[in-house]
């Protein structure tokens, strides 16, 4: 039995032996140039590549801008399978390379990291020549360029956008101006100037509109007072330069405490500001005689309160 196991024991180490082995044969890593000898800033390809299990991870090796004075312009990659063994792939990384100065370069060796260790490539060699001169013949000067005739529809090809643009300004200024010569002539209206009205003279007028519609005598007194404070408000407004429609009553009040204002058209403003407060937010229901009069207080009010003349200035005349 002994026996028996040892001899299970080292076929099972041989097996295992020739698995590793054999597997390992599948990986190998390369590097390779399309071109070792190339002129000073020719290029050519440098290729690494791994072939490896595809359920395995492969550790590329990284490359900086340049090996030494070699440059890598771009790269790129291809991946392929193995047409007999899809488990198995190779992975390539071409390198554009070139240099620009003449002399032979060592690429160095470069490691792929693999689950069975490292895997180097080969050092190579690249040769970068000088452009040969050939001293035997003599300096010529470089030939001057060929003339090419440059016609009228080589010209029109170019500038057909210019053209375009004028011909358009043109259609577009002619069709202006052929516009406005046909146009019909508007007729110029001349409006008659109106002498400016004085402020109460406007006011007044209102008041007589209000009077004429009979508001309170059709049972619109509500109405019949807002219109009459609106007029006394703006009025208010022009002739003592005041908030008067923003306002409340007591506002104007205090607004006009400092005016030149009689105590006797004061106590008329205040009757029929108050009387409309009150018919407006209360719902006085004043009598006919009180509608009448708070019409003649607005009237009063403004005759009593509309600009004059400076009494100064008749004084200064009298005086001369």
């Amino acid at each position: 039995m002994n026996r028996y196991m040892k001899f299970t024991l080292v076929m099972l180490v041989l097996l295992a032996g020739f698995y590793q082995t054999g597997r390992a044969q599948n990986f190998g890593a390369k590097a390779t140039l399309d071109k070792k000898s190339i002129a000073i800033g020719e290029q050519t390809q440098f290729n690494l590549s791994i072939r490896f299990h595809a359920k395995d991870s492969i550790g590329f090796p990284k490359l900086a801008d340049s090996i030494g004075k070699i440059q890598l312009v771009k790269f790129k990659a291809d991946t392929a399978f193995d047409p007999g063994d899809k488990s198995i792939k190779t992975i390539t990384r071409h390198y554009t390379i070139t240099a620009f100065d003449s002399g032979m370069y060592v690429i160095p060796s470069y490691v792929f990291k693999s689950p069975v260790g490292d895997l180097p490539t080969d050092t190579l060699n690249l040769d970068v020549r000088t452009v040969a001169v050939d001293t035997t013949k003599a300096f010529y000067d470089i030939k001057q360029p060929l003339t090419i005739k440059y016609t009228f529809w080589d010209w029109l090809r170019d500038n057909w956008k210019l053209i375009a643009g004028i011909l358009a300004g043109l259609i577009v200024g002619g069709g202006s101006i052929f516009y406005l010569l046909k146009k019909p002539k508007k007729e110029v209206v001349v409006e008659e100037v109106k002498p400016d009205i004085p402020l109460h003279i406007q006011a007044l007028q209102k008041l007589e509109e209000i009077k004429s519609k009979q508001l309170w005598q059709h049972d619109q007194v509500k109405q019949y007072y807002i219109e009459l404070s609106d007029v006394v408000r703006e009025y208010l407004e022009k002739r003592y330069n005041i908030q008067a429609l923003e306002q409340t009553s007591e506002e104007i009040f205090a607004s006009l405490r400092h005016m030149d204002i009689a105590s006797e058209d004061r106590n008329l403003l205040r009757q029929l500001l108050v009387l409309s407060d009150m018919v407006k937010f209360a719902k006085e229901k004043p009598s006919a005689n009180e509608n009448e009069k708070s019409m003649e207080n607005a009237v009063t009010f403004i005759k009593d309160t509309q600009a004059h003349a400076r009494p100064t200035d008749v004084k200064g005349d009298e005086a001369k």
